[in-house]
């Protein structure tokens, strides 16, 4: 991989200082969403993470606007990334799983479904103001041709279509492919090599590169771009490169949070150093909670929230979120908005003046909350938050107040097998390992007061009947009319893993898979 990354490495042009382009019309300002993996809210020094290793991030914040309200559409990483880019809940896009009630559902190898032709992506809307576009980094909504992102709007990418799971037998499961736009380069542990043994590896400075160079030519040709910058280093197996290793008082995945913070604070350097900061838009947050079941070396922190990744407490759906557009959003400044990553698909699009499809959407547009220029800049504070997993409505926010009208971590075979969603933190009654419904009374927080989700109103007090009163026709407005998408995520086949992308013939990489036999995948949580 040594030689890889000296072919894609950026030499001149992140050495000379003097580097400028003329910014393109700020009626079309250049997009950059980053979204991280299992990155967790407390993980940021600006939200209290103690040993303040995140210099860049907080600079960033103090440049930009801090959301503390910010939600993941589903607390699992496939369905959140959909949710991004298509500005819908995954229960509208396709998503989820209806082989068993309230399981989360992603997109391993043996998956065989992926993001539909139905379904309109970011990239190909924003090509009506001329925007190139290119996603850097882990793709993760289905990686047979139909699903890769070229086929979805996308004019480049590098990266991988599956998380970073291996190594693995070839004989009986390909090692996950790397694209270089249409054709594949290599495989992970083969010539993208992840030492699990160190945690050394170089792809988050390999996606570092590719985001730069990208930056860099598109400043060049004048041309509105939107850069989709999704490292995945902080999944399991975490890693991070060598520079970086050993550096954290947090461990290995501290490590990796370190390099993201750094590779963060070279991006926004360079959009300075090009003259086109004030031209560009940039939002970082991540797909879902801290993986905390992976213990400490493994996963980051939910800060005062409850449980992580997987479930539909606060720990597995608030996530970090920071805004910068020098000269726009005002610095320093936070709001309190209750916000989703939906809401980057409608307000990416209002940003490049690109009307919404003709479909419902999920997101709001946040321009009225970012920009201090905008007639209209005010808080749209009366929005629900709706928190799902698989094909169940799991809980509802509406201001400082969340119901929940089902509970679950996980099973009690799993949590008696070691694997815990909420180590430390169990709640009598709210973090329940079997599926307990309160439809008819719904556990109510306030999360102001409570953030950890400990303390439930009492249901004979005048507070949980007038929140009570409040939402419940918001949740049976959006039941009544919600239209749910053909699941997506139903159907495994080993015969459908990465055995011979496209690009293989050319390395000899190309493997013989076996023949067809689809069966419903199982998902236990």
């Amino acid at each position: 991989m040594d030689e890889f990354l000296k072919s894609f490495t950026i030499i001149s042009f992140l050495t000379c200082g003097c580097v400028s382009a003329t910014p393109v019309n700020a009626s079309t300002p250049n997009i950059i969403i980053m979204l991280m993996d299992d990155i967790g809210w407390g993980d940021l020094g600006v939200f209290g993470q103690p040993s303040k290793e995140t210099p860049n991030l907080d600079r960033m914040a103090a440049q930009g606007m801090l959301f503390p309200n910010f939600y993941t559409a589903n607390p699992l990483c496939s369905p959140s990334r959909a949710a991004l880019l298509t500005g819908r809940l995954p229960v509208r896009n396709g998503f989820y799983t209806t082989n068993g009630h309230a399981r989360n559902a992603y997109t391993p190898q043996e998956m065989v479904g992926g993001i539909t032709s139905d379904e309109i992506l970011l990239p190909r809307l924003l090509k009506k103001k001329g925007y190139v576009s290119k996603i850097v980094g882990k793709w993760h909504l289905g990686h047979r041709p139909k699903f890769l992102p070229l086929e979805h709007g996308f004019d480049q990418w590098f990266g991988a279509p599956n998380c970073h799971f291996g190594p693995y037998n070839s004989s009986k499961r390909p090692n996950i492919p790397v694209y270089n736009n249409s054709e594949m380069v290599g495989r992970y542990y083969e010539e993208f090599q992840i030492n699990k043994t160190t945690g050394e590896s170089n792809l988050t400075q390999l996606y570092l590169q590719e985001a730069l160079g990208f930056i860099h030519h598109q400043s060049l040709s004048r041309q509105p771009f939107f850069l989709y910058w999704a490292p995945d280093s902080t999944h399991y197996p975490v890693y991070a490169s060598k520079r970086f290793l050993g550096r954290s008082n947090r461990g290995r995945y501290g490590d990796a949070v370190m390099e993201i913070d750094d590779s963060v604070g070279q991006i926004l350097s360079w959009l300075s150093t090009l003259g086109i900061e004030q031209n560009t838009f940039v939002f970082f947050t991540s797909d879902n909670g801290a993986a905390v079941m992976s213990g400490p070396n493994e996963s980051g922190s939910n800060g005062p929230f409850l449980c992580g990744k997987e479930t539909t407490f606060e720990g597995g759906m608030r996530e970090p979120a920071v805004a910068w557009w020098p000269g726009h959003i005002p610095e320093g400044s936070v709001s309190f908005q209750l916000s989703s990553v939906m809401d980057l698909f409608s307000t990416s699009l209002s940003l490049a003046g690109v009307s919404p499809p003709n479909r419902t959407l999920d997101g709001l547009d946040l321009t009225p909350v970012l920009l201090h220029s905008h007639p209209n800049n005010t808080s749209l504070t009366d929005r629900p938050i709706f928190y799902y997993r698989g094909n169940q409505l799991m809980a509802v926010r509406i201001g400082p107040y969340k119901a929940h009208y089902w509970t679950w971590s996980n099973s009690w075979e799993e949590f008696e097998s070691g694997v815990n969603f909420c180590p430390g933190q169990e709640v009598p009654g709210v973090t329940t390992h079997t599926q307990k419904e309160h439809t008819l009374q719904p556990i109510i927080f306030h999360l102001g007061r409570d953030p950890g989700e400990i303390y439930p109103i009492s249901v004979l007090s005048m507070e949980y009947q007038t929140v009570l009163r409040r939402m419940t026709p918001v949740v049976k407005q959006h039941l009544d009319s919600l239209v749910p998408a053909a699941p997506q995520l139903n159907m495994c086949d080993l015969a459908a893993m990465n055995w011979a992308p496209a690009g293989c013939e050319k390395l000899g990489k190309c493997l013989k898979g076996p023949e067809s036999q689809p069966w419903k995948c199982e998902w236990p949580h």
